[in-house]
């Protein structure tokens, strides 16, 4: 990784803040329209959400919490079953307009996603059955997406966030791209967390802390970006601008990222443009089946 992108790229507990493992938010330098915070929790603990001024999305990585949130025209307490891990399926997530505050207990690991704006929609828990699983490329580009805060699923004011899932050896985040330009129906300007997690294969006996994954991001003509890392539980990559991917489960490790955007366009949409050099690759995944490993559930997985 080059000095000069240390700051995209974070490691678990740099960021840490507030009895927060990690945050990122507009106080973060060259930082704007999205935010994170990942916190694990134990039955003492409780964490409080404060900032009127941000919509949320509330995601349990592993365990189960209650969320008291006070927004108008009341206060409701809901509960969040969670999972066993990231690589065990969808989970049920809460989405908190702006204008919300919270308070947040259980035990587990839990990741609060951000997006700075005075529009105000509708509180509304998703539970996992209802989140849109989505098998994307083919063969060893095989990757199991959850699009549970995406416009189609979501009607948020600015946040668009959902998870990956990439079994051992394959590639995602792939062929590169990028939204970094606002091109009305082709490309939109979004800035992106990836928050990341790895794990041994099931069955494997290898330590949960030797697991590891890559992942790339280089410049565009919208600005100069060099990323290029090993990854592990926790590791956080921020990419303003250039492109992104790939992003590689190594042999025996699982690869999961949650990915947190939003940026200044007026509309809300994911739209990106691939690297003209890779493009092509999309083209090879005809007639491919998708990986068999896929989907992972809680059924298939089983603990870790």
């Amino acid at each position: 990784m080059s000095t000069s992108d240390q700051r995209w790229f974070r490691r678990r507990g740099e960021l840490a803040r507030d009895g927060w493992e990690s945050v990122v938010d507009a106080t973060t330098p060259g930082w704007a329209h999205t935010g994170i915070r990942v916190a694990d929790l134990t039955d003492a603990d409780h964490l409080t959400l404060d900032d009127r001024g941000v919509e949320r999305i509330l995601v349990p990585l592993a365990g189960s919490f209650h969320v008291v949130h006070r927004h108008f025209p009341g206060e409701w307490e809901t509960r969040l079953h969670g999972r066993a891990s990231v690589f065990d399926g969808p989970t049920d997530v809460l989405y908190l307009p702006a204008g919300s505050t919270a308070e947040i207990r259980g035990r587990g690991r839990v990741a609060v996603t951000e997006a700075p704006t005075t529009e105000a929609r509708e509180w509304q828990y998703i539970p996992a059955a209802d989140t849109p699983i989505e098998l994307r490329g083919a063969g060893r580009s095989s990757r199991q997406v959850h699009n549970f805060g995406t416009p189609q699923t979501l009607d948020a004011a600015r946040l668009i966030v959902c998870e990956v899932i990439t079994p051992a050896e394959n590639w995602s985040s792939y062929p590169p791209h990028k939204h970094d330009e606002h091109v009305p129906g082709h490309e939109s300007r979004l800035e992106e967390i990836y928050y990341f997690e790895t794990a041994p294969i099931v069955g494997s006996d290898a330590a949960a802390e030797t697991s590891f994954g890559m992942f790339s991001t280089y410049s565009s003509p919208a600005g100069e970006i060099d990323i290029n890392a090993m990854v592990h539980s926790g590791d956080i990559a921020l990419v303003p601008f250039g492109y992104h991917g790939p992003a590689v489960a190594a042999p025996g490790y699982d690869l999961y990222y949650l990915n947190v955007m939003a940026g200044p366009d007026p509309e809300r949409e994911w739209l990106i443009s691939d690297d003209p050099a890779h493009a092509w690759v999309r083209d090879t995944w005809t007639g491919q089946s998708f990986d068999e490993r896929l989907p992972y559930t809680n059924d298939k997985e089983g603990d870790r």
